[in-house]
């Protein structure tokens, strides 16, 4: 059992009120340094008990919100990391103030997909019913400006089955693949061990084209690696652990715009077949 499925375990039984008493007393502390995932929230002390009932920083609150991590990562709404630690690192003022509702559910119909992707479901604890519905009485994010029209544009990762392995193919197998797919890149996929024995994925080095297709130089390295976040059972299953293996990955865009891998061939040194079918593939014809 993951970190992550403890954490969601945790939620679930939470009292109805999240753990926590509007009328217990309260004392303020520095978010400290070592809870990393709510650094940059744009305040520095935090209430304790926090609104999921922890007390402890050392035993509860620090380990708790770091568990958040991998969710986070894959940045699956951009106010998810402002939703979460206004529940584990509230913010001290003279009053208490909770998640908007809007806030809630912006944030769940984002993240919920991803979590089920993951194994997970939404915990019964953040169920958005139980924050306020008024908007001037909570926490609701200032909308950042950006250009979120060009990033709707470009493909995004989603979760998706996961896309076959084909060891040592034939060079036919990899040019139909080159003529079937939008696009072929070659990337260094590498699996390591968190201190916390949970696996972490991540793409080394630069990622290469061998066909572009709809993908943009400088996005395609971030949408693999969200990829791999999102889709940590795939990950788990496809990216062996040890040193790092070069692939050579091919996909779709899907009419939605969301990024779908299809096939990975492992790139050894005895593949000739790859190594022949991308040089071959600039002047085939399919």
């Amino acid at each position: 059992m993951d970190l992550l499925t403890v954490t969601l375990a945790l939620l679930v039984h939470l009292t109805p009120a999240w753990g926590f008493d509007m009328g217990q007393s309260t004392r303020c502390v520095p978010i400290p340094h070592q809870m990393s995932v709510c650094q940059d929230v744009g305040y520095s002390e935090m209430r304790l008990p926090n609104f999921l009932g922890h007390s402890s920083l050392e035993g509860e609150v620090v380990p708790r919100s770091e568990d958040w991590r991998p969710l986070l990562q894959t940045g699956c709404h951009p106010h998810a990391q402002a939703f979460l630690c206004s529940l584990i690192a509230p913010i001290c003022l003279d009053t208490f103030i909770q998640p908007c509702r809007s806030l809630c559910v912006a944030v769940r119909d984002s993240c919920a997909p991803v979590l089920a992707c993951q194994g997970h479901v939404w915990p019964e604890a953040l169920d958005c019913d139980r924050f306020p519905a008024q908007e001037d009485m909570c926490l609701t994010p200032h909308p950042k400006h950006s250009n979120s029209h060009l990033a709707k544009a470009l493909p995004q990762p989603a979760c998706q089955a996961c896309p076959s392995v084909e060891e040592h193919p034939t060079l036919k197998t990899v040019l139909d693949a080159l003529c079937q797919d939008d696009f072929a890149v070659t990337a260094k996929l590498s699996r390591r061990r968190r201190p916390s024995g949970e696996p972490e994925f991540e793409v080394e080095g630069r990622v290469e084209f061998i066909r572009q297709g709809p993908l943009l130089p400088y996005d395609t390295q971030y949408l693999l690696q969200q990829w791999l976040l999102i889709n940590l059972r795939c990950a788990n299953a496809l990216v062996r652990p040890g040193r790092a293996q070069l692939y050579l990955l091919t996909g779709a865009v899907q009419p939605e715009g969301t990024l779908a891998l299809t096939r990975l061939f492992p790139w050894h040194k005895k593949d000739h077949s790859i190594a022949v079918a991308t040089r071959k593939w600039k002047h085939h014809k399919c």
